[in-house]
């Protein structure tokens, strides 16, 4: 059996999503705690998180198409369609290559959602705590 090639276009960002999900895992009381930047740590959370999901996804498709194509005999003479389903699964797979591009994009998409959804729904609480708090405030003087 050859060796594998590890992809580390894909692996190189998987390492850094899990390291940045562990700093943040391990701050998260200092980080959640402040009301201002709350919503900017959950949201680069949900980035991290998300974009581990499909790099590290990609990453594992790549490793098992190449073991899957590497149990065939590639320098025998004859080729099976078993092989040839392999090798092209293995060659025509753009989307695993990218997946990093990609992965950034919907991402970045997703956690912005994320953050600007929960500043509303901040800004509409803090607004109704003040409208609920003025009111039981009033004066009734007669």
């Amino acid at each position: 059996m050859n060796e594998i090639s590890l992809p580390y276009h894909l692996i190189i960002p998987s390492l850094i999503s899990i390291l940045a999900l562990g700093i943040i895992f391990l701050k998260r009381k200092k980080l959640f705690a402040n009301g201002k930047w709350k919503w900017f740590w959950i949201s680069t959370t949900v980035f991290f998180g998300i974009y581990l999901l499909i790099v590290g996804g990609a990453t594992y498709s790549d490793i098992t198409s190449e073991l899957t194509l590497q149990k065939f005999d590639l320098n025998g003479e004859e080729i099976t369609t078993e092989q040839k389903e392999a090798m092209q699964k293995m060659i025509s797979d753009t989307g695993r290559n990218f997946s990093f591009i990609t992965g950034l994009i919907f991402s970045g998409i997703i956690s912005l959602f994320v953050f600007i959804c929960g500043k509303i729904i901040e800004y509409a609480s803090m607004k109704r705590i003040k409208t609920t708090h003025n009111k039981g405030n009033r004066c009734t003087s007669r």
